[in-house]
């Protein structure tokens, strides 16, 4: 029985002319799937420019700026992708993508603005009766086939997804000796860079509205969650054992990429405010330190204890995993604050106080969270000085743990 090697030398493996048969069967695959998405998505472009955009010009319904605010680039975009369709409809894939490239910007205006339109387009649906029921006639039509403009609104952003996805196939089942081998690659590194774009928008957006929910948590104004270039983390229930032995208190905490802000329930009596948060500490993790300390609870979860200049933190929870993620997000924060940051030790003595579970707890990766700063637009206000604290013993000594400390 004889094998014939193929080209790494295996017995029984493809020749070279087979294995670029396979590649050409899959880039044959991937090319008609390209076109033929392109076509319909170009049909729902047209029916978004011409029974929206144009229509709503003509009938003024909209004034120009809310409309802009609403479609934004969307014109732009259709015609690029009319002349980007022209080019894959007579095979010209590399030609046609590397021209479509240079027109990405119109995409990169779009994305800036999609949270912007929902959020514009969600006004006037309520305040504008006579757009209201324009919508709703349009929709209406056999050609839109049950789509709402809200969804239509979203597929330039979905199709730079889908064509990153369809760039990386047509470039790995493309032979490097291809005259459009080059021109695919170009164009799937200039789409991802769009496509980076998008998700780091999507991310700073949904960090933006958890500040938002935690700030309307809090009660009054006094602590402002909203400041360019925070980020949320995660939040939950620790107990906050106090200095001088008494007994432990469970307390909400809100860690943020700078800061970590310790609430107490409101009385359930205050009509106005009993589901919300009053703050009590605001502390920095700029010059902060966190050491895990083990062997009082049985290898029931621990205690954290965490150093400021001025003062010392410990917080209890009976539940390891809880803990184990508290301190892993605490030191990542630190880190990610002081480049040099304070070695993080783990301690085998015990601190006193009775264990507590810890409550829910939400969280954002801070790998995510960090990278990338919020928009100008999404708010710049100063971070918590000082906040007023009357119910726990041993505030005094705590209130000093940095320079916003305590509503």
């Amino acid at each position: 029985m004889s094998f014939s090697p193929d080209v790494f030398g295996r017995p029984g493996g493809c020749s070279i002319q087979e294995q670029r048969e396979r590649w050409q069967r899959k880039r044959c695959r991937t090319a008609k799937e390209l076109v033929q998405t392109e076509q319909r998505y170009c049909q729902q472009l047209q029916l978004v420019t011409t029974f929206f955009v144009e229509i709503l010009k003509a009938k003024g319904t909209l004034k120009q700026n809310v409309r802009e605010a609403i479609f934004s680039s969307i014109k732009d975009i259709h015609s690029a992708n009319q002349s980007l369709l022209v080019h894959l409809e007579n095979g010209y894939f590399g030609k046609g993508l590397a021209q479509f490239c240079s027109h990405l910007h119109h995409y990169t205006v779009y994305a800036d603005n999609i949270f912007n339109a929902k959020k514009v387009l969600v006004v006037q649906l309520k305040k504008n009766k006579a757009f209201r029921r324009f919508k709703k006639l349009q929709e209406a039509r056999p050609e839109f086939s049950s789509h709402k403009l809200e969804d239509l609104l979203q597929l330039p952003i979905e199709r730079i997804h889908q064509y990153k996805h369809f760039l990386q196939d047509l470039t790995a089942n493309t032979s490097p000796d291809d005259p459009e081998f080059e021109q695919l690659s170009k164009a799937f590194h200039e789409v991802s860079k769009v496509f980076q774009r998008i998700e780091d928008n999507t991310r700073r957006h949904e960090n933006h509205l958890q500040l938002c929910r935690v700030q309307k948590l809090l009660k009054g104004k006094k602590t402002k969650i909203l400041t360019a270039g925070r980020w949320y983390i995660r939040e939950g229930w620790l107990n906050k054992v106090p200095q001088k032995g008494d007994e432990a208190k469970p307390r909400m905490f809100f860690l943020f990429s700078d800061m970590l802000l310790q609430a107490k329930r409101c009385s359930p009596l205050d009509l106005t405010n009993g589901e919300k948060f009053a703050g009590q500490h605001a502390y920095p993790l700029q010059d902060c330190s966190v050491e895990k300390v083990f062997g009082h609870t049985r290898s029931k979860g621990g205690l954290l204890s965490l150093t400021f200049p001025k003062a010392k933190v410990l917080l209890m929870s009976n539940n390891q995993e809880d803990l184990n993620d508290w301190h892993q997000n605490l030191s990542a924060a630190i880190r990610k604050l002081q480049p040099k940051a304070t070695v993080i030790h783990q301690r085998e003595d015990g601190w006193g106080g009775q264990p507590c579970s810890s409550g829910r707890k939400r969280h954002m990766p801070l790998a995510d969270a960090t990278e990338h700063a919020p928009t100008v637009a999404e708010q710049d206000c100063s971070v918590p000085k000082r906040m007023k604290e009357s119910d726990e013993a041993g505030a005094s000594a705590e209130s000093s743990a940095s320079s916003c400390v305590i509503l």
